[in-house]
């Protein structure tokens, strides 16, 4: 039977996914690699002049911070965050039904950019690589958006929706890029990192 090429690679090496996303917990397990879940918590505060890719790269690099001082030489840290981009303003994950409609009803029946920087962290190295999608939404009614929030609650989720529910079936008119990405994970650029890292 041919081996996963990758996890051959990487058969010398730990890697620790430093998120407790259940989404790119996912993504990884479906490359077939062997990896460890443990997310450690960072306060996520990035300075205001901060734009669009430079806040994701910024708080990836941020989340990989507290595993800086226990780097064994065979680690590789994973860690990730994404960023809804909307008219020069990042929406993060909403607090409260009522402001995950307010950023739902910003997004309706726009484009809008949604970007995941990566994060590769070992015992002497650090690399950071990012994709964006643009991504349009159709008009949204008000039912739409309120049935959306009640029935799936997507509050762990910046810019409070994720494309694989039920508003990614009935909202998404057009998609530019990697669905992965929006989804929480560009797997193709993290295969390859990962290959270049070991390579």
């Amino acid at each position: 039977m041919t081996k996963n090429p990758l996890k051959e690679k990487l058969k010398d090496k730990k890697i620790i996914l430093g998120s407790g996303s259940p989404r790119r917990k996912m993504f990884l397990e479906e490359l077939g690699l062997d990896f460890e879940v443990r997310p450690k918590s960072v306060e996520e505060v990035y300075p205001d002049a901060l734009q669009g890719q430079e806040i994701s790269e910024y708080l990836a690099k941020l989340k990989a911070t507290p595993f800086l001082k226990d780097l064994e030489a065979n680690q590789i840290v994973i860690t990730s965050d994404t960023v809804v981009w909307h008219n020069g303003a990042s929406l993060a994950k909403a607090a409260d039904h009522d402001e995950a409609f307010r950023m739902l009803r910003t997004l309706s029946g726009d484009w809008h950019e949604v970007i995941t920087s990566v994060c590769f962290t070992t015992k002497d190295a650090q690399e950071s690589v990012s994709s964006i999608t643009k991504v349009k939404m159709k008009d949204l009614s008000d039912e739409e958006i309120h049935y959306y929030i009640e029935t799936c609650r997507p509050f762990d989720k910046a810019g409070a929706y994720g494309i694989q529910e039920w508003i990614g079936m009935i909202g998404i008119s057009e998609i530019q890029g990697s669905y992965n990405n929006v989804v929480g994970l560009p797997t193709d650029l993290v295969y390859q990192t990962l290959n270049d890292l070991v390579s």
